[in-house]
């Protein structure tokens, strides 16, 4: 117990580190009296904000070192603590990213059109959709040499308000994760991989996405585990490499933060994330996106 604590706590305490850092930051700034100090003072918060990028694959090593070191057989219930305390660091931590991110955005001298900060205005989710897949078949081509097709079915010309860049990752999870399952299952078999398919669905209530795949699917055991951050089907990664390089750190898997965070973002907008499987064929994930608009902020 004592290496998976050491461990845990280096990997902690750079993350505090990082946290005080900003916090002097923010506290030793000057009073904003003219647009000049407004500008320095968005410059610093972009720099927070980029200071903050790795806090995320940061923590995931030291939650995966914490479960390399404990016993085989871990009983999740027991873990019940340090699952609230992630959900609520994430949570926070994905709040004051979009703080940030949207005063940042809101004083670029070229915004994006129909953008307001962060928030696309009229986004198409067929389109981010594609996007995400398209990143997360490179991954995969670069993984393992070969990708299943991902196949998307929706109007691309429908558009509701909301914020690419959080759809974008919980798709590109969602994504990677299904086209690993197939990947693993197909890879030795004479049979073609069959396809992911996308199907974006415009609801008066929710615009819901749903990716299927024929990867096999998970036991039911495995179901009440998988939005836990101890969790991976995949192998460790610290089991895989020695050292690894924190600026590369997107693999397919065995980080074990995908579907806990890509639900935390979604539930940040009054969504969610469902997950549906049969063992033997393959996994449903609904990923539902709110569009009413009367959701407040989920602080912890």
């Amino acid at each position: 117990m004592m290496n998976n604590g050491l461990f845990f706590l280096l990997f902690s305490c750079q993350v505090r580190d990082w946290y005080l850092d900003s916090f002097r930051d923010l506290r030793s700034f000057h009073d904003i009296k003219d647009k000049s100090d407004e500008l320095e003072f968005t410059q610093m918060i972009k720099m927070i904000k980029v200071r903050h990028n790795n806090v995320v694959p940061m923590m995931a090593l030291g939650v995966q070192q914490l479960k390399k070191d404990l016993d085989a057989k871990i009983n999740y219930k027991d873990l019940d603590e340090i699952q609230q305390f992630l959900d609520r660091f994430y949570m926070s931590r994905i709040g004051i990213r979009m703080l940030i991110g949207q005063h940042v955005a809101l004083r670029d001298p070229s915004p994006l059109p129909d953008c307001i900060g962060y928030i696309h205005t009229k986004m198409s989710p067929v389109e981010v959709a594609r996007n995400a897949s398209e990143d997360a078949r490179s991954i995969c081509l670069r993984e393992y040499g070969s990708a299943p097709d991902v196949n998307i079915y929706g109007d691309p010309n429908f558009t509701f308000p909301y914020v690419p860049a959080h759809l974008h990752l919980m798709v590109f999870e969602l994504v990677k994760n299904s086209l690993r399952a197939v990947q693993e299952k197909f890879m030795d078999s004479d049979k073609v991989a069959p396809p992911i398919r996308i199907v974006v669905a415009d609801g008066l209530e929710d615009v819901t996405i749903k990716v299927s795949d024929e990867g096999g699917g998970i036991p039911r055991s495995g179901l009440p585990k998988i939005f836990t951050y101890l969790y991976s089907t995949a192998k460790n990664p610290l089991d895989e490499h020695s050292a690894i390089d924190l600026g590369t750190v997107t693999t397919m898997a065995g980080y074990g933060y995908g579907l806990p965070i890509s639900r935390l973002y979604a539930k940040y907008f009054g969504g969610d994330l469902q997950i549906i499987s049969m063992e033997g064929y393959g996994t449903d994930a609904y990923l539902h996106l709110s569009r009413l608009g009367d959701s407040q902020e989920p602080l912890p």
